[in-house]
């Protein structure tokens, strides 16, 4: 059966592979899956595709006997504490997150918060696919579907209560924030300015087609380095579509992956916090050979799993621990909530920033450097095997793992050739202790790419 589900929820291109048709015909699945007369919280991203699937998704919930409440445009993580917290039986989200403005896509949560598992999402491609639909009488459909207009103010308020709040204020950090134009505009600057935090917004109006693209990336957020450069900000934050990512920038514009500050983070949270949790972290296999070589020593444990933030939260839900990242920019904080939030990992780093009376700069500088190369190319399911396959018998000498495409570690470098879940891409990353090696590594990893 096709899979409809991929990484995290299902996108595709606008009236291409997603339209607001499908997504009708998918809350319908939703609902038909859920319980009849289920509480549904439903919102949306900024995105230009995203307001009529939206509605589709709200009439095909209804039409299977679901109560539908609106949140209208709000971050994800927002969306799921308010599913847990305020006695909703699941959550819709209209996003594509990161993914070009073309896309658009349907997020499921469950009460709990946290995306569906897999074996969810296929009971649901199950229902989709077969037309099992639950469609219910004239009688039992909602006559008028509720907003909630708590939705974002309840998430702006567990966020500034996660951290110590007199200490960030005393700080009177600066901070520039870029929210893509989207969602992460109705909440981030409201929280740090909870805190004390003078903050200087840009790409902060809402409009469908962002002044940059969605998904940040030192590339995509030249901006906002060179404002927080100009104004000599303690830290600068960019989020994605829906604001589930941060990524950081530093008073010399210098921007940072997720595996790069999550390091500190995992320390301030395990030391200055002082937490309970089991002394692990969950990561992915994209993320950099940095995490072993610096958390371990401290006793930190490092479980390596497949990419996607549902993954990873899944496996920090089974197995505890302090936290679980992606390179990518995705942090999650269990004693927030078992979901990426990029507000709450915004917090947080202020708060390192508090207790260690450093700016960012100061605290990622300790970390050694290596040189990154990320690139992608076009390609399809049986190439990338083929690929995959071959450069796991051309480095068969080194420590390979292979839960997701191939990485291998090698003695001065370590690199991950695997296939997008959200894009029809091969998605290469190389780092090495020197830019020669990581080019050479390069060369080696696209001559069996173009073989193919």
């Amino acid at each position: 059966m096709r899979r409809l589900f991929g990484t995290d929820g299902v996108r595709g291109v606008y009236n291409e592979e997603m339209d607001p048709f499908k997504a009708m015909r998918l809350s319908l699945a939703i609902a038909s899956y859920l319980p009849r007369g289920a509480r549904v919280l439903v919102g949306r991203d900024g995105r230009a595709g995203s307001s009529d699937i939206y509605y589709a998704a709200i009439a095909g919930l209804m039409a299977g006997g679901a109560k539908v409440y609106e949140a209208g445009i709000t971050p994800t993580p927002a969306l799921q504490i308010n599913v847990r917290d305020r006695g909703y039986d699941a959550g819709v989200m209209v996003t594509a997150s990161h993914n070009p403005p073309e896309y658009v896509g349907i997020k499921f949560i469950e009460s709990s918060g946290v995306e569906a598992p897999r074996d969810v999402e296929e009971k649901i491609e199950e229902i989709f696919h077969e037309e099992r639909f639950r469609k219910v009488s004239w009688r039992e459909v909602q006559y008028q579907v509720e907003r909630d207009d708590l939705v974002n103010d309840y998430y702006v308020k567990k966020v500034v209560e996660l951290v110590d709040k007199e200490r960030i204020s005393s700080k009177r950090f600066r901070v520039a924030i870029d929210p893509a134009n989207s969602a992460g505009a109705v909440t981030t600057h409201k929280i740090l300015e909870s805190l004390g935090v003078k903050t200087f917004v840009i790409n902060g109006d809402l409009k469908p087609e962002p002044s940059r693209p969605y998904e940040p990336t030192p590339e995509t957020i030249t901006d906002l380095r060179e404002i927080v450069r100009i104004l000599n900000a303690d830290m600068g934050v960019a989020h994605d579509g829906d604001a589930d990512r941060a990524m950081f920038v530093d008073r010399f514009g210098e921007a940072y992956w997720g595996d790069r500050d999550a390091i500190p983070l995992t320390i301030h949270i395990s030391e200055n916090r002082r937490s309970k949790l089991p002394k692990r972290v969950v990561t992915a296999v994209s993320s950099s050979s940095l995490v072993e070589e610096i958390l371990r020593p401290r006793g930190i444990e490092v479980v390596w799993t497949r990419v996607g933030s549902i993954v990873i939260a899944r496996e920090l839900m089974r197995v505890g621990g302090l936290c679980a990242f992606e390179e990518n920019t995705g942090f999650i904080y269990p004693e927030h909530q078992y979901v990426r939030d990029g507000a709450a990992k915004t917090v947080l780093m202020l708060e390192l920033m508090a207790y260690e009376n450093k700016d960012l700069h100061d605290i990622m500088s300790v970390l050694p450097k290596r040189h990154v190369i990320k690139t992608k190319v076009p390609t399809n399911p049986e190439k990338t095997k083929k690929v995959v396959e071959e450069l796991k018998n051309m480095y068969s000498k080194e420590r390979i793992i292979d839960i997701d495409g191939v990485r291998v570690d090698g003695r001065d470098y370590w690199f991950l050739v695997r296939p997008s879940g959200t894009e029809p891409i091969l998605r290469i990353m190389i780092e090495a202790y020197t830019k020669d090696i990581a080019e050479n590594i390069l060369k080696e990893i696209m001559s069996v790419v173009t073989k193919y």
